[in-house]
């Protein structure tokens, strides 16, 4: 009977351990840290790297490619990795990309730091919509944080530092010779294969990487979240920044809350939050701030005028020097600054001045359509009283002799909800008056 007992403890322990065991081996989670660093982006990587444990993923693969971003979602996704059981191997790809601000905080933090050849990590310097690097204290800050990570992870926290106080930038190759990263891998499975058996630190203990010949399992950011994600970028900045002028502009010429003005304002409400998330230059946000004062100037004399065309040059030329150039690859592009350029003059040429004549022309009414309209006067017009005129009962008033009862009349006129008639002939009987005036029914 005891025999049975311990029979049955060790089948339900080997039930258990089941689990534990899938844990060990045949799964990495890739995820894709593309574009800015933004509250989308923290969500779709904390709640995978928090799901890779669950899963019983041996690793998490995040491929970066991002100018930077939100330092506060930065730092959800650094904790959460710091954090993971699961070790997080991140790779800088492919050849072209880049981890710069942000993303340079995120690859030391991870557990192994990769990169593939041509691409670039640094320029780590806190920016925001001043386009400045903020106030020391931010700075400072900065420089502890990153610093902390570096030797956290035994790479080099002199080159992280002047990656923030200097925007230091390094290739893949500077890095590794710098012992910024750990390797150069050429692709996913070059790297798998080369960090196979490399042990980390996870939760003060050494964790053995098992990733040769393993599945890489892509997940993907949720289709909305992925659209909202990606409309955070410097063309989509500048692009919402110009229609939410334009939106404005139509309901100044245009006045009363109405669709325009909701859809402008948060237009410029997704353009800021862009902007924000951005490195700006303060030069290039004055030159957009006086493109829209020059445009509103050409408002009140429409038809391209040196403020209109003052306003074009601004608007390229804000748009061209709106991002740090020493960021690699966040800028507006020529083709998107252009055609807005080109849509702006249009619409100043073209829908502003057709506009403002439109609220120039005499207000008319259903009321008018009633002019050269005969009828028959219901009672003696000295010069006021009443007509049958288009099958209703209208005051009208004569604008020549008095008329009697049934005397036809014509509307030469409308003042409000009176009418301005003339005799057009004699008087009638009453009783035929009213049968002329019901068209023989």
């Amino acid at each position: 009977m005891r025999a049975v007992r311990l029979l049955a403890v060790a089948g339900f322990l080997t039930i258990l351990a089941a689990p534990a065991a899938a844990s060990n081996g045949d799964l990495v989670v890739g995820l894709t840290l593309d574009g800015v660093v933004d509250p989308f982006e923290a969500s779709y990587i904390t709640g995978q790297i928090d799901d890779a444990e669950t899963a019983g993923a041996s690793a998490v693969l995040i491929t970066i490619d991002t100018p930077g971003g939100l330092d506060s979602s930065m730092r959800d996704i650094i904790q959460s990795i710091l954090n993971s059981p699961v070790p997080v191997v991140c790779y800088v790809a492919p050849e072209g990309a880049r981890a710069a601000s942000a993303g340079a905080f995120i690859l030391l933090s991870c557990d192994v730091a990769v990169m593939a050849p041509g691409t670039n990590v640094g320029a780590a310097s806190p920016v925001g919509v001043s386009g400045v690097v903020e106030r020391r204290k931010v700075l400072n800050d900065a420089v502890a944080y990153i610093r902390s990570l570096a030797e956290r992870s035994d790479r080099n926290p002199d080159w992280a530092e002047r990656a923030v106080r200097d925007a230091a930038s390094a290739s893949a190759e500077e890095a590794l010779d710098l012992g910024v990263i750990d390797l150069i891998a050429t692709s996913p499975e070059d790297l798998l294969e080369r960090v196979d058996g490399r042990t980390v630190e996870k939760d003060g203990e050494s964790v053995a990487l098992e990733t040769a010949g393993v599945e890489v399992e892509t997940r993907e950011m949720g289709l909305g979240t992925s659209i909202l994600h990606h409309l955070l970028t410097p063309n989509f900045a500048f692009l919402f920044f110009f229609l939410g002028l334009g939106l404005i502009v139509v309901e100044f010429l245009h006045p009363g809350i109405s669709v325009a003005a909701i859809l402008g304002i948060l237009s410029l409400a997704v353009s800021f939050a862009a902007l924000g998330m951005l490195p700006v230059q303060l030069i290039g946000v004055v030159l957009l701030v006086a493109a829209v004062g020059f445009f509103l100037v050409e408002l009140h004399n429409p038809g391209i005028s040196i403020a209109g065309v003052a306003g074009l040059i601004a608007l390229v030329a804000g748009g061209s020097l709106l991002f740090d150039p020493s960021f690699p690859g966040v800028r507006v592009s020529p083709w998107v600054i252009l055609p807005v350029a080109a849509a702006m003059a249009l619409f100043f040429v073209f829908v502003v001045p057709a506009a403002l004549r439109a609220r120039r022309l005499p207000v008319t009414t259903d009321t008018d359509r009633l002019i050269g309209v005969e009828g028959l006067t219901t009672s003696p017009l000295t010069p006021e009283g009443t007509a049958q005129i288009a099958s209703e009962l209208w005051s009208v008033e004569s604008v020549s002799r008095p008329t009697e009862k049934g005397e036809r009349v014509r509307v030469v006129a409308v003042e409000g909800l009176r009418l301005k008639v003339e005799p057009i002939g004699e008087a009638h009987d009453e009783e035929r008056s009213l049968e002329h005036l019901g068209g023989g029914q």
